[in-house]
């Protein structure tokens, strides 16, 4: 898989994180997005999203657990339901972290909504 931002990331650097270390990577986009829709700029935010979206793929190629698998593939097509709005809210935006992070217990700890 060819990555347009993180370029140096490989699906076996990827592959050595742990499971909720990979969605929090992925949270700490959508929490990016949450700024910038704050500041109106919806042009970074759907940056946000792509870069979100990009490891949301290597996490999808790597994932072998099925139950796994099918709950990142619903998270994908949430997350396509946002980037193509243009005009994201920050509930909604919020949302989709909190959904994110309970795909975790762990990741779901460290962040305690």
């Amino acid at each position: 898989m060819k990555l347009k931002y993180h370029t140096t990331l490989t699906e076996e650097k990827w592959g050595k994180f742990d499971f909720y270390k990979q969605i929090l990577m992925i949270a700490n986009e959508l929490n990016r997005a949450k700024n910038w829709i704050e500041k109106k700029d919806f042009r970074e935010v759907k940056l946000c999203y792509e870069r979100a979206f990009e490891l949301l793929y290597l996490t999808i190629e790597i994932r072998n657990n099925k139950k796994k698998l099918r709950e990142l593939l619903r998270f994908k097509e949430m997350l396509g339901i946002l980037y193509i709005k243009d005009y994201p809210t920050l509930k909604e935006n919020f949302n989709l972290l909190k959904i994110l992070v309970s795909l975790d217990k762990d990741s779901f700890k460290m962040l305690q909504f």
